[in-house]
């Protein structure tokens, strides 16, 4: 059983406790009397091949004004009885990757890490959906702003997207005839150095872009419309959408089923994912995100449904751990 808590997270001082997931599952975590511990940014250190984490205790209280409490920082090994929370925020660069590497040694001494670093490694939250071409709308990821281009037109419609972005940043909506898409290929592909995706269009958009939240691969019953508001076609929160609470659909619910059991299969406890309409565009690992809004319209505790299925698990083989 796990005896502490320790999170790995953008800076705890600038979030907004109403609408962060992590801080949902940090509550719950106290609520249930584990012990918090917060790696202070830039904290995680291998030294002769051990994974450390410069670490203060935290105390957290669902209180606008005054939502943690740090104690003094100490630093240790990280190993046996620490549940590693890894949440967080794209981008997924260099440091977030190194931040993953040495998080698998922290699992290789006996920590349980989540999402699973080998996973956040493997899965591009914008290539992982195509790996289910069952459940996406036509795509193409690519460096040439030729076929970019070719796929625009051939489709008449389409978002074209950086494949390391978050919160719709850097999301185009373009059409065929278009006089900004050669400048917006040029400046998406760096100059067909950088890949891009495209997909086709999807009109369903109006009507919210779903988020649809997986624990251990089996779907919460409700997703979040983020439907946009006034001129702007993306729905995403960051980007001034409007969150609508739904019950899933049949078909939410067969994408789920088909993406579920190899995401638990990779030890991607915690997922995302991103439909429009009836299809799926995104399978967000990295530190997804709706957990407050759902509890709250539908009397929910998403996060003590992840703590009960890691207590289900613990002391199983998972994802990354030696065998």
């Amino acid at each position: 059983m796990h005896s502490e808590v320790v999170v790995v997270m953008d800076p705890i001082g600038s979030i907004r406790i109403a609408k962060d997931s992590t801080f949902a599952m940090l509550l719950e975590a106290q609520r249930r009397g584990l012990r918090l511990s917060y790696v202070v940014p830039g904290g995680l250190s291998v030294a002769h091949g051990v994974a450390q984490a410069r670490l203060a205790p935290l105390t957290v209280r669902d209180d606008p004004a005054a939502w943690y409490e740090l104690g003094p920082e100490s630093h240790r090994a990280l190993g046996p009885g620490d549940l590693v929370l890894m949440r967080k925020d794209p981008p997924v660069d260099a440091e977030f990757l190194h931040d993953t590497h040495i998080l698998s040694l922290a699992q290789r001494a006996g920590a349980r890490v989540v999402n699973d670093p080998q996973g956040l490694r493997d899965m591009n939250e914008k290539l992982a959906a195509l790996e289910f071409p069952q459940c996406c709308p036509p795509s193409l990821v690519s460096r040439e702003a030729r076929a970019l281009k070719a796929f625009v037109h051939e489709h008449g419609e389409a978002v074209v997207k950086p494949l390391d972005g978050m919160g719709g940043r850097s999301i185009f909506r373009t059409r065929a005839g278009d006089p900004n898409l050669n400048v917006i290929l040029e400046t998406l592909t760096g100059g067909d150095q950088s890949l891009v995706v495209a997909q086709r269009y999807l009109p369903e958009i109006v009507d919210g872009d779903k988020r649809i939240l997986l624990v251990d691969g089996e779907p919460v019953d409700y997703c979040l419309a983020r439907i946009p508001q006034g001129d702007e076609f993306r729905g995403n929160l960051a980007a001034g959408g409007r969150g609508e609470g739904r019950p899933l659909t049949a078909r939410d619910r067969w994408i789920a089923a088909q993406v579920g059991p190899e995401l638990k299969r990779r030890g991607m406890v915690f997922v995302g994912l991103d439909v429009i309409g009836d299809w799926l565009t995104e399978v967000n690992v990295t530190s997804p995100t709706c957990i407050r809004e759902l509890d709250a319209q539908f009397g929910l505790n998403i996060a003590g449904m992840l703590f009960d299925a890691l207590e289900r698990t613990a002391g199983q083989p998972h994802a990354g751990a030696p065998d």
